[in-house]
């Protein structure tokens, strides 16, 4: 893991792991994450905080993760539901 993981990335590397302990992560091929090290890999890679990428490309990754969970596309927010929201005063 990185030395130094902002608040941004050390979230998403816990939902990342969460997801795979509940049978939820999948790889890019769509098939179910069975090794933990794949687990740490992916979530590495989608918090930006991999040693394998520039920093560029951590910068671009992170931006599209925190993106796509604002946007309720993650397999843990698909499992629960849809958000409930307040209504608009």
């Amino acid at each position: 893991m990185a030395s130094h993981e902002s608040k941004a990335q050390k979230e998403t590397v816990g939902r990342v792991m969460h997801e795979f302990k509940h049978g939820e992560l999948r790889s890019g091929g769509g098939k179910k994450v069975a090794n933990p090290k794949q687990a740490v890999a992916i979530a590495l890679s989608e918090a930006g905080a991999s040693n394998e990428q520039t920093p560029a490309e951590n910068e671009r990754r992170l931006r599209r993760t925190k993106a796509k969970e604002r946007r309720g596309e993650t397999a843990q927010a698909e499992a629960e539901g849809p958000a409930r929201r307040k209504p608009a005063h």
